[in-house]
């Protein structure tokens, strides 16, 4: 068994060929995506906005129920809308911008690793980041984080390549260039934190380095306009079309949130430190060698370990300052991360008597692939919170002009499992005070609302509008979907046929000829 973990670790190092590795990477985070449902909330909800953005046609405006979103720029839905257009309406599909950003993170970590390092630590580095469970299910989850994460960690590779090449007088421009697109996406991914974290990472890096003297170098006119012609349209345009847009997604989203309590998921400030070291096992142990005097101060790498380093760093402090945290935010940390594993791995290993030494990387290897697998099935047979469950028995009576209804519990993935081109109506009590001050999907859908009053009357509907409503609509099908206990506070639906239960919720079909049959839909109004 030795012998096989010892050759198992010596593959991999001595790999020559990157994009073999790369090919090998690409496949190890993409064969599982496709297994499991669309967890919800996220998946759900960010899915859904790509697919209403594929059936509606409207590829410019996020909508959530047909209402604008504008909690997250639009990359993310744009490669999402055009994952399903291309591949189909099906989770791997739905996944795909997030596995394509681990692999584009994975890539730009080799290339410079091998351009300012070598081979052997590019090929270790690489292997430890796609096989970090935290990586790995990222790489299968369909929300926005890892892609703002691998287009900050783009953006801080290509700007130390252009540094450390400038540095030494060789050709630089291509990388700069490269620093200044990934930033624009990384902007059009999440927001300001595509420009700002690796902005602040470079910056910290060059003056902790004493490289003052190339600032000026690295700011060309000429780029600073590229990254504005690509990054800043979107947001003007989204302002002129829906005025207080700049309001509501920088000053709200991106301060205000940042900055105060009473949001979801308040945790401590040391929060991200075990979620980091849980979801890197078991390579993160590993990390205490990256510690000593020894590596941080001394060898020829000082300038890319120093820049790893800084970059954890800077992230994992600016992460932790807010009281409201998701695991998600930390994970530009792990390429750093990966690397610092990889490099103290590589000095251990020819300075050990252990006779065992060489089977540690491959055992480590071998533990964090089964972690990774075991991982994404545990997940697929424990969450039972999506809809795909019941696609089988209700999509073949489904048909594009019927309407769903989801009464006081918003289900994100149904219109997406049932191929649904109408917009839900949604029931609840839209004028409670309380409802703007709640995080939840009630004020998503509230805040949405505000910027489009005609369609938030026509799908936020009211508790005491929604029979009239049913009664009157000479459409198709009407799906109504919610919690059991329904059929008290609408005892018309008691005797109509539930077409799918969970057990906590069901979908009940009303067709036109079963609508004139209920009980309010019979009554004569009184002249009153």
């Amino acid at each position: 068994m030795r012998k096989i973990l010892s050759s198992l670790a010596e593959g991999v190092l001595a790999n020559r060929s990157p994009g073999l590795l790369l090919i090998f990477c690409a496949l190890w985070l993409c064969m599982t995506a496709g297994i499991r449902p669309l967890m919800l909330p996220d998946e759900g909800r960010y899915v859904g906005v790509a697919w209403e953005m594929l059936t509606s046609g409207n590829w410019l405006v996020p909508t959530l129920d047909g209402l604008p979103f504008f909690h997250k720029p639009p990359l993310f839905y744009w490669l999402t809308a055009l994952a399903l257009k291309l591949f189909g309406g099906n989770e791997w599909a739905a996944r795909l911008a997030s596995m394509l950003a681990a692999v584009l993170a994975a890539g730009a970590l080799h290339l410079f690793l091998r351009r300012q390092a070598d081979k052997r630590l590019a090929n270790l580095a690489v292997v430890v980041l796609v096989t970090q469970p935290l990586f790995f299910a990222a790489a299968q989850f369909a929300n926005l984080d890892l892609l703002v994460a691998a287009m900050i960690s783009l953006t801080i590779l290509a700007g130390a390549d252009a540094v450390l090449s400038l540095e030494r007088g060789l050709p630089h421009r291509i990388a700069l260039a490269s620093t200044y697109i990934f930033a624009a996406l990384g902007v059009l991914a999440k927001g300001l934190i595509g420009l700002l974290l690796p902005g602040a990472v470079l910056f910290v890096w060059l003056l902790l380095g004493k490289r003052f003297r190339l600032i000026p170098a690295l700011l060309p006119l000429r780029l600073i306009a590229l990254f504005l012609v690509l990054a800043t349209p979107w947001f003007w345009w989204m302002e002129k079309s829906y005025p207080g847009f700049w309001d509501y997604f920088f000053v709200y989203h991106h301060f205000r949130r940042f900055a105060e309590t009473g949001f979801n998921n308040q945790l401590p400030f040391w929060f991200y430190v075990p979620v980091l070291l849980v979801g890197t096992l078991p390579w993160s142990p590993w990390i205490y060698r990256a510690c000593s005097r020894h590596f941080l101060i001394g060898g020829e790498r000082f300038a890319i370990r120093s820049l790893m380093i800084i970059w954890l760093s800077v992230i994992l402090v600016f992460f932790s300052l807010p009281s409201s945290k998701l695991v998600g935010y930390i994970l530009p940390t792990l390429p750093p991360m990966a690397y610092l594993i990889a490099d103290v791995l590589l000095i251990w290993l020819p300075g050990t008597r252990r006779a065992d030494a060489a089977a540690w990387p491959g055992l480590c290897l071998v533990v964090a692939g089964t972690a990774c697998l075991s991982l994404v099935l545990l997940v697929a047979r424990l969450d039972h919170g999506s809809s795909r469950s019941l696609v089988d028995q209700v999509l073949p009576m489904f048909h594009t002009d019927d309407q769903i209804v989801m009464i006081e519990d918003y289900q994100y993935d149904l219109p997406f499992y049932l191929r649904a081109r109408k917009h839900p109506w949604v029931v609840s009590d839209w004028r409670d005070p309380d409802l703007p001050a709640k995080d939840n999907w009630r004020k998503e859908l509230y805040d949405a609302g505000q910027f489009d009053p005609v369609n938030r009357q026509e799908y936020l509907v009211l508790p005491g509008e929604f029979t009239a409503r049913l009664c009157g609509y000479s459409g198709g099908a009407l799906w109504l979907w919610g919690k059991n206990r329904l059929s008290s506070q609408y005892p018309f639906l008691q005797d109509q046929a539930v077409v799918f239960s969970d057990g906590k919720r069901s979908l009940w079909r009303l067709d036109a000829a079963s609508r004139r049959t209920l009980k309010p839909c019979a009554e004569t109004p009184s002249s009153g």
